[in-house]
């Protein structure tokens, strides 16, 4: 099946999705490690 120009836009999206979710999950535990090591009240 070729790749039309519908694939890249979708192919786009998902690695944006994907890195806003990867980016959501490092600060959650960020803040994790931080609560953990009594960095933060």
């Amino acid at each position: 099946m070729p790749i039309t120009e519908l694939h890249k836009r979708k192919r786009t999206k998902n690695f944006t999705v994907a890195g806003i979710l990867v980016a959501i999950m490092a600060l959650l535990f960020a803040v994790t490690m931080v609560k953990l090591s009594g960095g933060a009240p």
